[in-house]
């Protein structure tokens, strides 16, 4: 049986009236779903984190108002503007105390800024030289992970709280790097890119920084996210494409598989407990999955009571300690075959969702 019921969080921003939040109860034998609406046409969005209090962040653009980052929580939906004068933001990672971390748009260059409820947004500097800069991971201490550009190039940083900037290093023969997630450890996974491929990396304070390489025969790798034990995830690729990985704490690399039927699969998250979520698909179509030591890849779809009908999930962005996911989909009568992160404005409208294990 099907209960719905609706709440409203809108009205803050008339222009952005879709991310009224629809909670519909679905008595499921994995999930229940909470629908956080649709974007119409002509817009677009993106869907980054999510932290133990249930609070995502993101960004999103409509007609007229420009691309804002946004934390979206059960107290309602809130814009953030991002740095004075900007016309650009979009938030990418939150921490269990709502800190926001991501960039905004300046005059010449992208910045990096921090976030909250009470200081609103504070720029990250770069390093010396450099005018750039871009934050993509943050954790309990206030240490947030991302990138500084100038003319040497994009080099991986960390800022502690205090706003004071380190360099990460990099790979050798590597051209880039990049920082992307930080656990509550210090312990900082990012993509370094190398000649003739990019290389997955993880940097510890006492280690430094170390190439996590790639299933046997694959060329390139890209670390997305690390939990709290040192397990990281992401995806290795070669000859037979992407495979979703799982890097174990001692270092070893495990092919997570794919779902049935699919060509491909990349792992975009992992959980305290070890749960893993992120997409996979073939040409025709793509699908969430959730893995776990137990059960391996499913399909998050087949983890939704029948009654849950209507959609697909095409792609799952993020999982918290709890098990709560975010989810992406489209209506069912428009498919599935797009992996979800950049949509252009002639697509289908995205749905996203945020799934609640039963108890």
């Amino acid at each position: 049986m099907r209960v719905r019921h609706l709440y409203r969080i809108c009205g803050v921003f008339a222009a952005l009236a879709w991310l009224c939040v629809r909670s519909v109860g679905v008595a499921a034998a994995g999930y229940t779903v909470q629908d956080l609406g649709a974007l119409p046409e002509a817009t677009s969005q993106v869907i980054r984190a999510l932290n133990n209090g249930g609070e995502i962040v993101g960004g999103v653009r409509t007609p007229g108002s420009g691309h804002r980052a946004f934390a979206l929580s059960s107290t309602g939906f809130q814009r953030i503007e991002g740095l004075p004068g900007t016309d650009y933001s979009a938030a990418r990672a939150i921490n269990h105390l709502g800190e926001v971390v991501g960039s905004s748009n300046a005059a010449t260059s992208v910045q990096a800024f921090r976030w909250t409820r009470r200081g609103g947004a504070q720029r990250l500097a770069p390093l010396p030289g450099d005018s750039g800069s871009e934050a993509f991971g943050v954790n309990l201490h206030g240490q947030v992970v991302g990138y500084s550009s100038g003319p040497g190039g994009m080099r991986a940083v960390l800022w502690a709280r205090s706003g004071t900037i380190e360099e990460l290093g990099s790979l050798p023969r590597s051209i880039y790097s990049r920082a992307l997630a930080i656990n509550e450890r210090g312990d900082v996974v990012g993509t370094a890119g190398t000649s003739p491929a990019m290389r997955a990396f993880l940097w510890t304070p006492s280690g430094g920084i170390q190439d996590l390489g790639v299933l046997p025969g694959d060329l390139e790798s890209e670390a997305l996210h690390i939990n709290n034990s040192g397990e990281v995830v992401g995806w290795s690729s070669g000859a037979l494409g992407n495979r979703a990985v799982l890097w174990l704490a001692g270092g070893a690399i495990q092919d997570l598989g794919t779902l049935r039927g699919g060509q491909y699969a990349r792992a975009r998250a992992i959980n305290s407990r070890g749960e893993v979520v992120g997409y996979s698909g073939s040409s025709h179509a793509n699908r969430a999955f959730l893995w776990t030591r137990s059960a391996g890849m499913q399909d998050l779809n087949t983890l939704l009571a029948p009654t849950a009908s209507g959609f697909v999930l095409t792609e799952a962005v993020a999982i918290n300690d709890q098990g709560r996911i975010v989810a992406i989909g489209r209506d069912s009568h428009h498919g599935g075959g797009d992996h979800a992160e950049d949509h252009d404005d002639h697509e289908a409208p995205i749905r996203v969702f945020l799934l609640v294990p039963v108890p």
